[in-house]
């Protein structure tokens, strides 16, 4: 059994697993139930979905055939663009609860800073919160600019603000990092892997070669080092076992320095840093 117990504290007292398993692009049905029953198996304890991946009927099918108690299982999931507004939010919400068949999520994100009604959705999100409908709530892809819009509303302050991040993003993201931590929001990184992108680096595989381990793993770890939750997306069961076994070697400082230096404003996915 992997051991996958660190847990990080959120803003609101609740804990969340410092690595998940993102599930994005995983809609080959029983093949997906499969996939992600093996991880939950194998000690993941942290699944990460939304809406817009059209999976969180498998995931929550998955979180019942592991024979784990639903409570042991960190589950997360995501408003999407078309679904922003106050009611179409609530609406949004109900549907996933139910494709999940679940009573309740530990943490709900806004997908995406959809100008103009992202601050209805976060009324919203608020109602659900504090009814205990979502244990927790946060954003995703959110800047500077849209942090400092939320928290001039908010009445709950976002648990968790989940971005793209990496060393090869760092330092263009690091502006909205701080931000966060400024106002105890925890960072959560997705695409940690660039997708597979920068994965032969000529500098990381230099890097990785020093600790024995695939470039992929010190990806993982150096978020993890950093204290940052950490989901990478794998539909394989022997990457996700490597993905996992990430606990038992620590980055040195003076190579969690070379990793930063890798940093060449990359985004492997969409890049919000200029959206309004």
């Amino acid at each position: 059994m992997i051991q996958m117990n660190s847990l990080i504290e959120l803003n609101n007292q609740k804990t969340i697993p410092c690595l998940g398993l993102g599930v994005y692009e995983m809609t080959l049905g029983t093949k997906t139930v499969e996939t992600i029953t093996y991880a939950l198996q194998k000690g993941y304890r942290h699944l990460d979905t939304a809406s817009l991946y059209n999976n969180e009927s498998e995931v929550g099918e998955a979180v019942r055939a592991s024979g784990l108690r639903r409570e042991d299982v960190f589950v997360t999931t995501k408003l999407w663009n078309s679904d922003h507004g106050y009611d179409s939010a609530l609406k949004a919400f109900e549907k996933s609860l139910n494709l999940m068949k679940f009573d309740y999520v530990d943490l709900y994100l806004i997908h995406w800073p959809v100008p103009q009604r992202r601050l209805e959705s976060w009324r919203a999100f608020e109602k659900l919160y504090n009814e205990g409908s979502c244990k927790a709530i946060g954003v995703s892809n959110y800047m500077v600019q849209h942090i400092d819009e939320l928290m001039k509303q908010a009445k709950v302050v976002p648990a968790v603000n989940q971005i793209e991040l990496h060393p090869f993003n760092y330092t263009q993201r690091k502006p909205v990092v701080e931000h966060c931590q400024k106002h105890s929001i925890c960072i959560e990184c997705y695409s940690p892997l660039t997708k597979g992108k920068r994965l032969k680096d000529a500098g990381l595989v230099e890097c990785a070669k020093r600790y024995g381990r695939s470039t992929a793993q010190l990806l993982i770890r150096w978020g993890l080092q950093k204290g940052f939750v950490t989901i990478p997306k794998s539909a394989h069961s022997s990457r996700i076992l490597e993905n996992a076994n990430v606990f038992d070697f620590s980055i040195s400082e003076d190579d969690m320095n070379v990793l930063e230096m890798l940093n060449e404003n990359y985004s492997c996915t969409w890049d919000p840093t200029n959206e309004p």
